[in-house]
């Protein structure tokens, strides 16, 4: 593993950061760091920069231990939201000024910023000043001078905040595609999960001080660990009486509540749905066109679930009467969780994640 934390733990006076951490990651993979404002992400991203000491737990990079090695000496790169450019100096100056550090000589200087320039896009700027930029291109400036002295971590927190939405997507796609060229293992914070699922190879959520879950986007999604990671990745509903649901009257967990996500739900006019007799009756309450297809919000037995519909169908209008098959529920209680499917469609065993 090219990066390692275990048992991490900070405080602020009486705020707990973070709480008990443990990771590795593996040598150029590029990491989201994901979860709410004021979860412990950044408090991370800065132990791991050595700009924060952690009260306890070690920091391991390459198997060597850093807790004591100041920022300098940690062979990392940062790039802050705000980008942190030099104003006085030009796009040429700003990139170079990792390098000049290291005293490097003229044409090492020249060659490096060249090369960076283009892959970072910015051929035909390098005598611009930050001002005369547009958001995106400092942006890049900031990602050219993070990465110019070679460093072998790339931190980056928030480093799309400041950009508009159109600008933000294309940068998000760039991203990906330099740190695959350069292979920096690279860190991000992000509050977006959108912007993680799209960008990272590995996601790492944060929730109040401590790790849910680590694993690939579509791990994540698939097999959630924790009732937060449920809530938080994607769309969900929670529902405190499954077992009223057809289907589902024996739960696999005693005490169970559940988690259902929209495409979990089948919404159909009678006679739509292969299986009438598994699904519940319903009454659409709210349809919300999202471009792709239509978002439902219905009432099942009592409790307001939301599901999709295909654009390809007739459109549903509230008070319509519907049919509502649910294929699995994602159970939890105090001690266990697992998804459960419908007994009436599938096989009644449950598939524990």
């Amino acid at each position: 593993m090219h990066i390692a934390a275990k048992h991490l733990t900070k405080s602020f006076g009486r705020f707990q950061a973070t709480k008990d951490v443990s990771f590795e990651i593996e040598k150029g993979k590029l990491i989201g760091l994901l979860g709410p404002s004021g979860g412990g992400k950044t408090t991370i991203l800065r132990m791991l920069a050595g700009l924060e000491q952690p009260d306890s737990g070690d920091i391991w990079f390459h198997g060597q231990r850093v807790n004591d090695l100041p920022p300098q000496e940690r062979g990392i790169g940062l790039v802050f939201q705000n980008y942190a450019l030099f104003r006085h100096m030009s796009v040429f100056d700003n990139i170079a000024f990792g390098l000049t550090v290291q005293k490097r000589s003229k044409a090492q200087i020249r060659e490096r910023v060249g090369e960076l320039i283009e892959l970072t896009g910015l051929a035909g700027l390098e005598k611009r000043l930050p001002q005369q930029l547009s958001g995106g291109q400092r942006q890049r400036v900031a990602f050219a001078r993070a990465i110019a002295p070679e460093p072998q971590l790339l931190l980056l927190d928030e480093p799309f905040a400041a950009i508009d939405a159109k600008v933000r997507k294309e940068l998000r796609t760039w991203l990906k595609e330099m740190i695959d060229r350069v292979g920096i293992t690279t860190i991000f914070v992000t509050h977006d999960q959108e912007e993680a699922v799209e960008v990272a190879d590995q996601i790492m959520i944060i929730h109040e001080g401590r790790l849910e879950q680590q694993g690939s986007p579509i791990e994540i999604y698939q097999h959630p660990q924790t009732p937060f990671v449920v809530s938080f990745i994607g769309e969900s509903t929670q529902l405190d009486h499954p077992s009223k649901l057809k289907g589902f009257e024996r739960l696999q967990l005693d005490e169970a509540r559940a988690m259902i996500r929209p495409e979990f739900l089948e919404i159909g006019l009678p006679g739509e749905l292969s299986l009438p007799s598994a699904a519940e009756d319903g009454v659409v309450k709210n349809v919300i066109f999202r471009g792709t297809n239509w978002q439902i919000e219905v009432e099942v037995a009592g409790s307001r679930l939301y599901g999709y519909r295909s654009l390809e169908r007739p459109a549903l209008q509230p008070g319509d009467r519907v049919k509502v098959l649910v294929h699995r529920v994602y159970l939890f209680n105090d001690s266990d969780h697992v998804t459960q499917e419908n007994r009436l469609k599938y096989d009644p065993m449950p598939v524990h994640i």
